[in-house]
Parts: structure tokens; sequence; C-alpha cells
């Protein structure tokens, strides 16, 4: 018998796959489609074991559904534009494009060896000019729809590398890559008008049932719906043209605890003071460097510049609240101005105690022992549901929950002509412009004569010119020669190409789209679309949860308006499971300087290096290049083969939680998957018949559980629970007495629950068990529901209420019988020592208790 070879096999089969084009989707109208879809990975060089897990759990899916009669779509590209290949540019003299495609090719000849279902015909890169012109395709006919737009907007802005940073690109108020002290700047940027969908992408998360509810909750915070009142606050004596400061508030409820008002430094307010004041000046720009979002204002120093202005309270005229540029004030949210109630807003409690202003109870809790915030306590801010005394609100000493009065203030201002309820959303319209080289240009241009001008479609692509260097800040194409200039679709005058490229989330919200006709002359081909979208199962990190899920939900709607889509696809994404992160602990040593020295886990043994220096062990935490806890998996399907990557990666924990990766546990799941080869083989030589009716039954028995607890794990994903029901069913294979046919038939049944596991090694099995075919093609097994339902049962057997044994019944076995045959039991005997029980207690199918 021949030892199990995972290199030697797993090529056979790769090979023998790729040949019958197993793995390649076409339309057919005889089967039901499946559309199964990994989020495409960036290509940075390498993949790692979080790559292995993502893929594996997405192709045990896909091999199961093919296995189970279904038209499987599994393709796999690449978000391939970023900044991370211009810095490699930067920092090495090459070129993005060079470094991007090398990288592909890379990564494409690490995950090829994992045998994964992928129909590689399908692939793209989303730097292709192939990809990219169906997407300024898109934007130009978004564009016709009224769906893109162009406007001033505050943006981050690293003075160094001259370009706008996302907001995670912004670190403690410098430049991720410069540090550079980042500014808040007015540019023009394009826009895609996602707040229009606001109501409509939140209401349709209720349709999300097979979403993470964790997932559905996060994008509805991000959308933001809030009820509250929009108000003028009359300002006295202000500068001409600004006699009114408009507030929008959730809690109008508070409007009679109101202390200050406050403004953004971008309010055209403050921008007006400015000019004449200097010190406002310096303070708005200090402002104006950091962060752009609520998150990274909320966590800064809450600072103030008092205007000298002041406001009426509109229900009082002779009180006046002054007014304040506060850094912790955005723009574009609500109105770019608030009114401050410290009493009950923890934020504004710490600014009015830092600038001396009043704090005034609206409301109070029941519990006499809170400390108001006028006597030094916390601000009161209690749910919107909880009931509490209001002592100065507009529904006098009433006792009412905070929604309640709500409700009542705003009804109140708008019967005294003080404002409007209104909804508003949280969510901001998209900006797209990033001022970079390595991105999908916009296609419009600009000229003298008639303006912003879309380019025609005939045109496209609007290709990234190749030469270009980066010895400079900035980006390459404002200082391009000759790319810049072109001419006029519309008038033929000359024109000057729009430089921003799209934010890379644009080209990852709709490529699940063009992989259902990846080559086609336009963005979709609509009958390849109609019949493949939704995606039936979306895979991928829970980081994920919100950006790129909530805009490619807001693309699919945008292509739907557009002629791209079917209205059936507007939620593109049927079900979606967002798997954990794959860990491993840390090494580390000290230097000279006491800094931490990080190795990889090849360099250990024993908790030492190569020359025996002992290394500190760090607990287990996310694989990250920075600490060298990665495990790379060219080397473990080196020394172990791809099957038992896989299989590993599956069997430690439920896919929704992080798995730790260890060589002990490698090493094991490797004994594993040769001990299934070795106990086939030894199957599939046997002929011998010298069982009885009875042990091979009992074995089929078992093989039909296992057909049904493996097929409920693997459709639930619950793939830990299907491997651990595969290890019982190959010990109960090992041990079984029955004959070889019996053994045959469970071994059979076994290489193909296995398949979309270890779809290598299952090939080699069902081949030697001279299966039909190729067991990826093979119809999956069924269990029968007769042979799920056993004859006898076991019931444990107590003594006094202490389990002493158990007995063997059949399972609609009368209580006397039962209890006949647990008074024979030995250690009932033996207790009884020739005397007659006080009682015998059957509870029937569960337990027996015999009292002496």
């Amino acid at each position: 018998m021949s030892r199990y070879s995972a290199a030697e096999i797993e090529a056979r089969w790769q090979h023998a796959w790729e040949e019958a084009s197993i793995f390649r989707a076409v339309r057919s109208d005889d089967k039901p489609k499946y559309y199964v879809l990994e989020m495409f990975p960036y290509p940075s060089g390498r993949i790692h074991m979080g790559h292995v897990r993502n893929y594996t759990m997405g192709d045990v899916i896909a091999r199961h559904k093919l296995a189970t009669g279904h038209n499987v779509l599994h393709p796999m590209g690449w978000d391939a534009f970023g900044m991370p290949a211009e810095n490699a540019a930067m920092a090495s003299g090459g070129h993005p494009k060079d470094w991007t495609y090398q990288n592909i090719a890379d990564m494409r000849g690490q995950m090829k060896p994992l045998g994964l279902s992928i129909d590689w015909s399908r692939e793209f890169a989303t730097c292709d000019p192939e990809y990219y012109s169906q997407q300024q395709a898109l934007f130009l006919d978004m564009l016709e729809a009224g769906l893109v737009y162009r406007k001033n907007a505050v943006v981050n802005w690293d003075p160094v590398d001259m370009t706008v940073l996302a907001n995670e690109q912004v670190i403690d108020g410098k430049g991720w890559r410069s540090g550079a002290e980042v500014e808040r700047r007015e540019l023009t940027q394009w826009f895609f008008k996602i707040s229009d969908m606001a109501e409509e992408l939140l209401e349709a998360l209720d349709t999300l049932e097979n979403w993470p509810a964790k997932v559905r909750l996060m994008q509805e915070n991000w959308i933001g719906k809030s009820r509250g009142l929009q108000f003028s606050f009359s300002l006295i004596d202000g500068p001409e043209g600004h006699d009114r400061v408009e507030v929008y508030t959730t809690r109008p409820d508070t409007l009679m605890g109101a202390s200050f008002v406050g403004i953004s430094p971008d309010h055209p307010l403050a921008r007006q003071l400015e000019k004449s004041d200097e010190a406002l000046a310096t303070f708005n720009a200090e402002c104006r460097k950091g962060g752009t979002t609520a998150e990274a204002l909320e966590t800064a120093e809450k600072r103030g510049y008092d205007t000298g202005l002041r406001v009426r309270h509109p229900f009082d005229t002779a009180w006046e609240l002054p007014v304040y540029v506060a850094n912790f004030i955005l723009m574009d949210y609500g109105t770019g101005a608030i009114f401050g109630c410290p009493a009950h807003d923890q934020r504004d409690l710490e600014f009015a105690r830092k600038y001396e202003l009043p704090v005034i109870s609206t409301y109070l809790p029941h519990d006499t022992e809170h400390q108001a915030p006028e006597d030094g306590g916390d601000a009161y801010v209690p749910p919107k549901t909880e009931r509490v005394r209001y002592v100065r609100g507009f529904a006098g000493e009433e006792v009412q929950t905070g929604d309640d009065a709500i409700d009542a203030a705003i009804a109140f201002c708008e019967s005294q002509g003080v404002g409007q309820g209104v909804t508003k959303y949280r969510l901001r319209d998209w900006g797209l412009s990033r001022q970079r080289y390595w991105g999908c240009p916009i296609p419009v241009v600009h000229c003298e004569v008639c303006g912003v001008v879309p380019e025609a479609k005939e045109n496209l692509p609007v290709r990234l010119p190749d030469d270009v260097t980066f010895d400079q800040p900035g980006n390459p194409l404002d200082r391009h020669p000759t790319w810049r200039q072109t001419t006029c679709p519309s008038c033929g005058g000359a024109a000057q190409r729009e430089t921003d490229t799209m934010d890379t989330f644009v080209d990852s919200s709709w490529y699940f789209a063009r992989f259902t006709s990846p080559h086609a002359k336009t963005p979709t081909d609509l009958e390849e679309a109609a019949y493949w979208m939704n995606v039936d199962q979306y895979i991928g990190g829970i980081e994920h949860a919100i950006l790129h899920l909530l805009y490619s939900r807001f693309f699919a709607r945008a292509m739907h308006l557009t002629g791209h889509l079917p209205k059936s696809a507007i939620e593109p994404f049927d079900a979606l499971f967002t798997q954990g992160m794959v860990t491993h602990e840390i090494y580390q040593t000290r230097d000279a300087n006491n800094r931490p020295v990080y190795h990889l886990p090849e360099e250990v043994t024993d908790g030492r290096l190569n020359d025996g220096t002992e290394v500190e062990i760090i607990p287990s935490a996310k694989m990250s290049k920075s600490k060298k806890n990665v495990v790379d998996p060219a080397r473990i399907i080196s020394a172990y083969g791809a099957d038992t990557a896989r299989w590993f990666v599956l069997s430690d924990s439920p896919p929704e939680r992080d798995v730790e990766w260890t060589a002990a546990g490698a090493e094991a799941a490797h004994k594993h998957l040769a001990r299934v080869y070795r106990i086939v083989s030894e199957i599939a030589a046997d002929t011998a018949e010298n069982a009885s009716a009875e042990a091979d039954e009992a074995l089929l028995r078992e093989m039909h559980k296992a057909i049904h607890d493996v097929t409920g794990g693997v459709e639930s994903f619950g793939f830990n629970a299907a491997i651990a029901r595969l290890y019982a069913f190959t010990n109960t294979l090992s041990k079984s007495k029955a004959g070889a046919a019996a053994k045959r038939q469970a071994a059979t049944a076994l290489a193909q629950l296995m398949s979309p596991m270890t779809p290598h090694l299952s090939e080699e099995l069902w081949q030697m068990l001279g299966g039909t075919g190729l067991v990826v093609t093979a119809p999956w097994p069924v269990a029968d529901p007769a042979m799920l339902i056993d004859d006898t049962i076991t019931l444990p057997v107590q003594i006094n209420g202490k389990r002493r044994g158990e007995i063997e019944v059949a399972q609609d076995a009368s209580k006397e019988a039962v209890e006949k045959i647990a008074l024979a039991h030995d250690a009932v005997q033996k207790a009884l020592d020739g005397g007659q029980p006080k009682k015998v207690i059957v509870v029937p199918g569960r337990i027996v208790n015999v009292v002496v």
C-alpha cells in the first residue's frame, strides 16, 4: 500500500479539473444557478492564512452546490488600484502598474495550489483598462442620470503629499505616510448622491434576513436616521448678511436648558468673522488641521472661541446666548450649528465648565441620589424611552418618556412658529475624488467655452499614461507634459482632462456585477446579469461591514436606474457571512536598547531561536507582517499539502470566530488525512465478506447519520461541526466489523462528504474505490430518513440516584419491559443482593432509576 503523498495527489487532480474545465461557469437553463463570492483581495504580493480560510469557506460552499446539482459561478479578481502601489513606486523607483501586476502573478501562483473551484476565465483586475473603461462608462451614465455632481467640500489635505486623505488615513491628526499635520481644506470634488437613497437603503435592511444582525445594525447606525427640530436663533447685531443662526437638534425637549450656540469653523458666519478677526482666523486655521469625522473630533480636546455675538432664545427675547466657534462641530452634519445644553450632554457640559457658561437642567431622574450637573455631577442623559421628571420642558411637571417629550417639544415649537420637525440622516454624499495617479481617471474634461464636459463614450477608456514619475509629491497627472491636453467633446476646442481619479471604493462597488460578463463591451450584459445575479453567498471580513457594503448597495441601485442591472438585483447580496481572523503567537526578543525584535514562526523551535536564544511568547494575535507572526501558506502546502491547510482552518473553531494557527494543529490534521488514506486503501483492497448483517446495518446507519449531519453543517456554515462529525465517522469506519461491501459503501460516502474540504484526497479515495468519473461532479449523497431512526435506544441506569450503567432497549419498549431489563443488569442485581427494589422509576426514552 502506497503512503499518502499530498504533493503528487494534489498536482494530479488539479490538472484533471483544469483539463475537464470543471469550474467554468456557463449560463444554463437546466440547473438552478448559485453565485458564491468572496471579497476580492488587494494584490499586496503574498497571500496569508486569512486568505486561505476565507477562500476555502467559499470553496466548500461552491463545491457542495456543484454536487447538489447547481450551476455554480465562483469567480476571482483583484482590487488593484490604490496608494500602496504608488508608495511602492516612490520607495523603489518602479512603476505602480509593474508592481501590481507582478504581485497579482505571485498571488495567483500561491492561490492555485489550494485547489479552489474558481472560474479563472473570468479573472480581472480593477486596473485593467477593460475594467475601468466600463467603470468610466458607468460614471457617465450616472452623471447623466443626476446621480453624480461636483461641489466644494471640506476634505483632509496632506500638505506634503499634496493629496486628499480618507478619514482612516489620518492618524492622530497627521498624514499616515508623510507624517505632516493634516489640514481641513475646501476643494472642488465629485460626489455620488447616495444621500438621496438614505431612506431606501435603511428600509431595505429589514429584507436582508440572511445578513448578520450586527452588520445590519452597523449600517443602520451609519445611515443615522433621526427625527428632530430645525429652527433659527435671531442674531443680535450680526455682520451684514447674517441675521439668524439655523440649528438642527434631535433633543428639542432640552431647548429650555440652552446655554450657548456653537458653530463650525467652516460655517459661513465663522468664515465671515475671521476676515476681520485675526485671532479667530488663527483659531479656525488650527481647527481645520485634523480629521473631519465625528469620531475623530469626539476624542479631541474641546476648544471654543467666543465671537462676542449673541442670539435671542426663541421663547424669551430677554434671554441671550453667546455664540462660540467650536472645534467639535462638523459643517457637513445638520446645519453646522448647534445649541449647547450642558446639563444633558457630557461634551457640552465639559465645554460649559471650561468657559464658565450656565448649566440648566430641564429634567431630572427619579433617583434622588443623582448629583445634578449644576452641583458638579455628570450630565444626565437618559435613554429616549426612559421616564423622567421634566422641570423646564414643554409639558410642565408631567412625567413622560424622552420620546414623548421630543414629540411634544416639536409640536409646541411648530404651533408657535418656531421651526419645524424634520427627519435627517447622518449619511453624507460619497466624495469620490482622489488626487493621485493609480486610480480610475474621472472621464470629464474642462473646457473654457463649455465648462465641465463628459468625455464621449467612444473615446473610452481614458487611459492612465505609463510615462509618469514619482520623484515629487502630489499627483503625477497634474505635471504630465501632454496627458492633460485634449479636445472638448462638445465644441472640439482645446480642453484639459480632469486629473482627479476615483476612490478605490468605486472599483469594488460593482465588481460582483462585472463578474457575470467580464468581457462585455458594456458594463454588464443584461441577460447574463439577470441570470447570475444576485450573489447567493457573499463572504468577507467584518471590517467591510459599513462602507463597502453600503456603497455596493447604492451602486446596484444606480446601475438599475441606468439600465445595467435588473430591478431584482438592487440588493446584490442575498446572504452575507463575516468570517473570523487567523491568529498566531508572537515571538520576540529584545535588542541592546530593549526594543522588541520579532521573529517568524519558522525561526522558533520549542521557544528558542536556532542559536538557542529564548524568545518571549506573546498570546495569539491577528497575523501581522510587522509582528512577523505570519504563516506562509506556501510553506504549509509544501510540508503537508493544501488539503491539510484547508482541513485545519475549517476544523478548529466556528468560522465566524478567530482560529489560532499552531504547528501542532497542522501536524495533527495531516496525520488524520494520512490515516483516512490508509483506512480507505485497506477497504479498497478488502474483498472478504465475513460480517454479520447486524454489523453491516450498524455501519450503514452511521453512514446515513453522517450524511445528514455533515450536510447540515456545510449548509449552515458549521464547517467545524461537520468536520467533527467526519472524525467520528472515520473512527466508526475504522473499528467496524462490517463486510467489504458495506465498508466500501461507507468509505465512498466518506470520500464524498470530505470532498468540499479536502477535494484532492477525496478524488484519490474516490478513484481507489472505483467511483465513476470525478467525485467533484458526483451527486451529493442523500441520507435515508428511515436509517436515521434507531430501532433501539440506550438508557442510563441509576441506583439510588447515581449512575451505575446503561441498557439497550427497543425504542417502543413498554415500561414493564424496560423495568425487567433494568432489574437484570449486573449492577442492579449486585445492589439488590437477592432482595426486591423499593421502587423502579422509568422515564420513557430518558432514564431508569432503581431505589434499593
